[in-house]
């Protein structure tokens, strides 16, 4: 993947963080749609070295374990959002952050593991990563991941 020059890419170089490839729809959708200047996002799966990391938060997934597979998350979205615009550097702000965990009824941080995404793109992006953010707890997600997040940004 060809990184255009911006302190963005710089600071992902500094976290040692290589953006991946865009990866192919599971299902009918498409990984992002643009109207106007807000790109959408669709939902990522928590995955390492490509295989879904699978588990429930508060049965058999440690809430540190979910921070963590929700960083790996945002290092995908931003490939992806790297892919929709061709540059990072045009991301104007992030917007919006949605974060469905995979969880028990009486588990109650998915703040906490959502902020493995959030902590991420505001270190990456500065005051450009800080974000509106609502974090979910549901009963299952597609392929039995432990997080999946979507995301809205804004391009300029």
């Amino acid at each position: 993947m060809t990184t255009p020059t911006h302190p963005v890419y710089e600071k992902l170089k500094s976290l040692n963080i290589t953006l991946p490839e865009v990866a192919a729809p599971a299902a009918a959708y498409l990984p992002f749609v643009q109207t106007g200047k807000l790109v959408f996002l669709s939902g990522h799966l928590a995955k390492k070295d490509g295989q879904v990391i699978v588990g429930q938060l508060g049965k058999n997934v440690t809430t540190a374990e979910g921070k963590a597979a929700a960083r790996l998350i945002a290092i995908d979205l931003m490939g992806t959002l790297h892919a929709a615009t061709g540059d990072l550097g045009k991301i104007k702000r992030i917007v919006k952050v949605m974060s469905l965990v995979n969880s028990t009824g009486d588990f109650t941080e998915h703040h906490l593991v959502t902020n493995g995404c959030s902590e991420l793109l505001g270190e990456v992006f500065g005051d450009a990563g800080k974000h509106a953010r609502s974090a979910f707890g549901v009963a299952q997600i597609p392929l039995g991941a432990c997080v999946e997040i979507e995301l809205i940004a804004e391009v300029e």
